[in-house]
């Protein structure tokens, strides 16, 4: 059979070849598996068959322990059963796979390894998750390149069904993962010839089944137990010669000849590195390196991981290693060694040789593993005793454990391949246009494509970093490129901000999009970055690809334009194929949006050709002077020494002794008011003349970059020439401004789209408006501008938005649908907020290391903020309330003894008395707190009980305890304790960012999604109503319940967020969140209007449940959404993509589901209605 190449990535190649042999499917998302999942969901929507003739059945449950479950149940019941996952969704299936293999089931498990979270969270890639299940009894086979996923994914298959034990299936996550590749792809056909069909029979046979029924799982006592995990030995015994067996049928389908372990380099190897994932493809490099240059050495890839043969892991290695370095991918701290160091070591200990064997630790949470750093291994084994115990790629000053990377300027790229680096910002399209770029690459041309995306831990306005090689033969390079020939950057701010051009050869290319004339590239570009193109011979081009587009009326989607320049200035491809290629890929893409919309696009792909311009680069240049930069001596030194490091994507630089003082994982608040990114295309322009002194602009923005400014006269006096006012109205005698922070702003335009008088007008960032920050920083210096008591409560609108915000600057979606509650709250009770964050988006948007969007106020106070788990948030956060319960109690009990004692002066007792009473009430909290302090502070003197008081002054504040999480969490894997904690009767606020999916995974159905929406794991709509969570919490009568919506009703949101918190007990509030994962045609700057056409229509519901009203003999239910006009349900459904794709890609089943979802809508608000006494 020919054969069939195809550009992929190794999750994609997973989920192909374990169609094949799955019979069902059970999942659940986590980063990086999911997209394994998602392709076998693909698949299965549109019809494609496995191997047994049937399509796949796939089941999403409510967490990776009920996913193992489930494959549990599947597997006794007779079904071949697949699932995915990494990480901590690995650590929840480990129970059940004890079960699973000691009942000798065939399932498969699927891992994308990757980092757990200990002190912080990391999704990157390491073998942190797989080897804290090796003692499971599953079986572990290991790949190293997305080819081996191809043709090694079958082999746990086909080994899991013949030899009775299930398999994990692993490879690094990201590294392997996501790495996009062109592989050759293995035919069902042929899987189906090597299968042991009897083995299924046998399977099947044995399933559970009540016509010839048996018992498993059985309690069994001391006197067998012991007997039966032994009876299991000889299927172990048995599965390496299975495995190799099964590796030698798919190299006579593949040509491609692989074992339990293959080993690379000199047959008489002296020196030798063991290692298993894709660090052997860069050992294999340098290994073919140094074999030139005369040295003896290889490489051992261990793919069998579990069972682990001695007789094979020998018969591959030479008898001549004399020296060996065992490279772990995890930490296993206080071991004598790492898990694959102590196998091998076993290994040797009767093998009569006696080799040195050292063992070393890399690439922890996905850190970059390059050549020099495995150079550097080898040259370590030279010597008489080298060092056990040692870390690559990083600085150890401490323990002094880490090997200096050596010969960095050995480029072992194989000849004739292209190197390219793009940098981009999340959302801009530059990572959208890579993955067409090198799919149109390696699937037109007879060329080898790779490509490898890094990106940045904020949301879609975070930075990306594509890294993509083409060549005339395979290429083995798995890690981020140093060398390269072409560097494009698709955000002309970025030039002051990072090290754009590390790496380009001499005489490479430099794409940048910018409307700087060449002029004021003078200006603009730094004196390093000037210095380099001229010193270095580079090709510089400039093109304006963001005027290109707006003028086209595409807006900010300027990507066209930078992928046809990258296809003329690169010249991997002839330009007119190149063009030919991306027209097509226009179409296929953009064909069901309508003619004007492809006309656009190609217009785009044209101008990016026609509009390239080259820089005559200025000989002067090359002298350069670098500019001082002014040196602010108020900078925290964390924000010097650390936060700008790593910002400038140069953390990997940072000694260990730099971050002793955060090892437990605490980092200060308030770091993102140092960034200014200014990386927005537009930001408001404020008309004083039209503003109407609302606020509702401060209200609604996601990132706290437009605030309302009260300054006296003389301080207005004071400000920056140019800073607009208006006198204000609500606070008389001071003077308005609304104030923007331009370099904070991502260019949404939500405050625009809601402003009534339309006093805000969405302006291109030009170097004027990035001077106005100046602005800005004036009106929220403290020092500069005083605090002002307004006359308006801080549960107005008006109010609240002169309440200084204690998140801001967050790397949150520009729009984001979640953020403008999180800053309310903070608004509101920040400065005694105690938050457990369940991990999903608002743990992304709300502590990406380094800069913690989280601040305080002028007096120090602000959000303590903790992140446990996914699953286990709404505990987490009980826990917080219960510690802190328990030293106040304490505090009281001591506070009673004093006042018994008549302790103190008159004064300090009634203030002891006052806060007594008072404790739990959070309204005045701060200044009975801060009386009390006070006062004791004077009079305490020796006196051991007042001392013991005053000792735990920080505790006297009524905390405000909130739980915040997204739909994922709260509907499905932590409901079962949201319930828990909701029950308990404590005073814990529940906050539910709702966006009706997995917004920080990709995009997954939810519980909490309405049936035919199109989500990840529901690619034909999903089928089954929202479920109905407030009504849930409802039923125990005691819990305060409210679902909001700000676009809707931003007073009935202030209302319900002052009211939960100051239930005294447990509160509930659900927030409808419109999210970039929606796919809103009108744009995540109309989120707001979103949310109110939501409502409008019934697609969703405002209400308060209040259990006090209850014993005032009131109604406790108040709905707070008028009637809804249903006749816009479906107009309402067709403005977001999550909807149309249904219709568009299943129009039968969509008209169906379509009238099912609004049907659905309207039985639940006339349940609402019943509730509010008005049906």
């Amino acid at each position: 059979m020919a054969k069939k190449m195809k550009t992929m990535d190794g999750n994609t190649a997973a989920g192909y070849i374990s169609y094949a042999f799955t019979d069902v499917a059970a999942i659940y998302p986590i980063t990086p598996s999911s997209p394994m999942a998602e392709h076998v969901d693909s698949l299965a929507a549109k019809g494609m068959k496995n191997i047994f003739g049937q399509k796949v059945r796939l089941i999403e449950m409510q967490s990776e322990a009920g996913a193992a479950g489930a494959v549990h149940g599947s597997l006794q019941a007779g079904a071949l059963t697949t699932t995915y996952t990494a990480s901590q969704g690995l650590l929840l299936m480990i129970p059940n796979m004890y079960k699973i293999a000691g009942e000798l089931l065939p399932g498969v498990f699927h891992v994308s390894a990757r980092a757990i979270a200990a002190s912080s969270l990391n999704i990157f890639g390491d073998h942190q998750d797989v080897m804290a299940a090796r003692q499971t009894g599953v079986a572990m086979l290991a790949e190293s390149s997305v080819q081996e996923v191809m043709d090694l994914a079958a082999v746990a298959h086909l080994v899991a069904i013949k030899g009775r034990i299930p398999f994990i299936n692993f490879f690094d996550g990201f590294r392997t993962s996501h790495e996009i590749q062109k592989i050759e792809v293995v035919d069902y056909a042929d899987l189906a010839k090597i299968l042991d069909w009897d083995a299924v029979n046998e399977f099947r046979r044995r399933a559970l089944n009540p016509d010839h029924p048996a018992v498993r799982g059985t309690a069994q006592n001391p006197d067998i137990y012991f007997q039966g995990r032994e009876a299991v030995n000889r299927y172990y015994d048995a599965i390496p010669e299975l495995v190799e067996e099964a590796m030698a049928q798919m190299a006579k389908i593949t040509g491609r000849e692989h074992h339990l372990f293959d080993y690379y380099g000199a047959p008489d190897a002296e020196r030798v590195i063991i290692a298993m994932g894709s660090v052997c493809q860069t050992a294999e490099e340098v290994a073919e390196y140094l074999n030139a240059q005369g040295e003896k050495v290889g490489l051992l890839s261990v793919h069998l991981y579990r069972p682990f043969s001695v007789e094979h892991f020998f018969k591959y290695l030479p008898k001549t290693v004399q020296k060996v370095a065992v490279l772990d991918r995890t930490k296993e701290p206080g071991s004598l060694g790492e898990p694959l160091y102590l196998d091998v070591k076993a290994a040797y200990y009767s093998s009569g040789m006696n080799p040195v064997i050292v063992g070393g630790r890399y690439g922890l949470g996905g850190k970059d593993t390059t050549p020099d750093q495995v150079f550097a291994v080898y040259e370590e084994l030279k010597k008489d005793e080298p060092m056990h115990g040692f870390t690559l790629g990083i600085v150890d000053d401490v323990t002094h454990r880490s090997l200096t990377p050596i010969h960095g300027d050995v480029n072992l790229t194989k000849e004739g391949t292209t190197a390219c680096k793009f940098w981009g910002l999340g959302s801009d399209g530059t990572v959208g246009a890579n993955k067409s770029a090198i799919k149109i690459i390696g699937d037109k041309t007879d060329m080898y494509a790779q490509a490898y995306f890094a990106y940045d831990s904020k949301k879609s306005g975070g930075i990306t970093m594509s890294h993509l090689r083409f060549g005339k033969s395979p290429i083995i390079s798995p890690y981020l490129i140093n060398k390269a020939d072409f560097i494009s950057c698709s955000q002309q701010s970025y030039v002051r901000q990072y090290d754009l051009l590390a790496g380009l050869k001499k005489g490479g290319t430099f794409l940048l999009n910018t409307f700087w004339s060449d002029e004021e590239l003078n200006t603009h570009l730094p004196a390093s970055m000037r210095r380099y193109i001229a010193s270095n011979d580079i090709q510089f081009y400039t093109v304006d690809a963001v005027h290109i587009a707006r003028e086209l009326g595409l807006g900010g989607r300027f990507n066209m334009v930078m992928q046809s320049a990258f296809f003329k200035l690169a010249n991997i491809i002839p330009i007119d194929d190149a063009v030919k290629y991306l027209k097509d890929a226009v179409v296929t893409s953009y064909g069901s949006k309508g003619e004007k919309v492809v006309n656009m696009n190609n217009g785009a792909i044209d101008h990016g050709i026609e509009s390239l311009h080259r820089v005559n680069v200025p000989a002067e240049w090359k002298d350069a002077v670098d500019e001082e930069v002014p040196v602010n001596a108020k900078t925290p030194e964390f924000i010097t020494k650390i936060q700008n490091v790593m910002n400038r994507q140069e953390g990997d630089k940072l000694k260990i002794s730099e971050l002793l003082s955060m090892e437990d994982g605490t980092f200060p608040v308030g770091g993102t008011a140092f960034e200014k990114r200014g990386t927005a295309i537009s930001v408001p322009v404020w008309r004083p003349e039209k503003c109407i002194q609302c606020n509702q602009c401060a209200f609604v923005c996601p990132h706290a970059t437009i605030r309302p400014v009260l300054t006296t006269d003389e301080e207005l006096a004071a400000a920056p020439e140019g800073m607009q006012s208006v006198k204000s109205r609500p606070a008389k005698g001071m003077n308005l401004t609304i104030a923007v922070s331009t370099l904070d702003c991502l260019g949404c335009g939500n405050c625009a789209q809601v402003c009534p008088g339309k006093a805000l007008d969405m302006t291109l960032l030009d170097d004027n408006l990035r001077e106005a920050q100046k602005y800005f920083d004036y009106g929220v210096d403290t020092e500069k501008v005083s605090i002002k008591n307004v006359p308006m409560k801080k549960t107005t609108v008006i109010g609240s938005q002169f309440e200084q915000p204690l998140f801001e600057f967050s790397g949150a979606c520009a729009g984001c649908g979640e953020t403008p509650y999180a800053k309310l709250i903070t608004q509101l009770f920040g400065d005694r907020m105690m938050i457990a964050n369940a991990t999903g988006c608002s743990s992304i948007w709300g502590a990406s290391a380094p800069a913690i969007p989280y601040t305080k106020n002028p007096k120090g106070y602000g959000p303590a903020w903790a992140n446990s788990l996914f699953e286990d948030n709404a505990e987490y956060g009980l826990g917080m309330l219960l510690g802190t319960k328990a030293v106040r109690e304490s505090i009281a009990s001591a506070v009673t003894q004093a006042l018994e004692e008549k302790k103190g002066s008159a004064e300090l007792q009634a203030a002891m008395q006052l806060w007594l009473e008072k404790r739990d009430s959070g309204e005045g909290t701060r200044d009975r707190a801060d009386l009390l302090r006070e006062l004791l502070e004077k009079e305490k003197g020796t006196d051991e009980l007042l001392c013991r008081i005053y000792k735990d002054n920080d505790y006297f504040v009524k905390r405000s305890q909130w739980v915040f999480g997204g739909d994922g969490w709260a509907y499905d894997i932590g409901f079962g304790g949201v319930d828990h904690v909701l029950a308990s009767g404590e005073d814990v606020n529940v906050m539910v960012f709702d966006t009706e999916v997995y917004s920080n995974t990709g995009g997954q159905a939810s519980k909490s999604t309405p049936a035919a929406a199109i989500a990840e794991f529901a690619a034909t709509g999903k089928k089954t109503k929202k479920k109905d969570l407030g009504m849930m919490a409802m039923s125990y009568g005691y819990v305060y319940v409210a679902q909001i919506d700000m676009g809707s009703d931003q007073n009935q949101v202030l209302k319900a967020i002052s009211e939960a918190e100051a239930y005294p007990g447990p509160s509930l509030i659900i927030a409808y969140s419109p999210c970039i994962n929606h796919g809103i045609r009108k744009g995540m700057g109309c989120a707001q209007l979103e949310g109110k056409l939501a409502v409008e229509c019934g697609y969703w519901a405002n209400y308060r449940y209040n259990p006090q009203l209850i014993e005032a003999g009131k109604n406790p239910f108040t709905l707070d959404s008028k009637e809804p006009d249903f006749s816009k349900f479906q107009e309402f459904l067709l403005g977001e993509n999550r909807y149309i794709s249904l219709k568009s890609n299943f129009p039968e089943a969509a008209e169906v589901l379509f009238e099912k979802t609004q049907k659905d809508a309207e039985a639940r608000y006339n349940n609402y209605k019943k509730l509010a006494g008005k049906a």
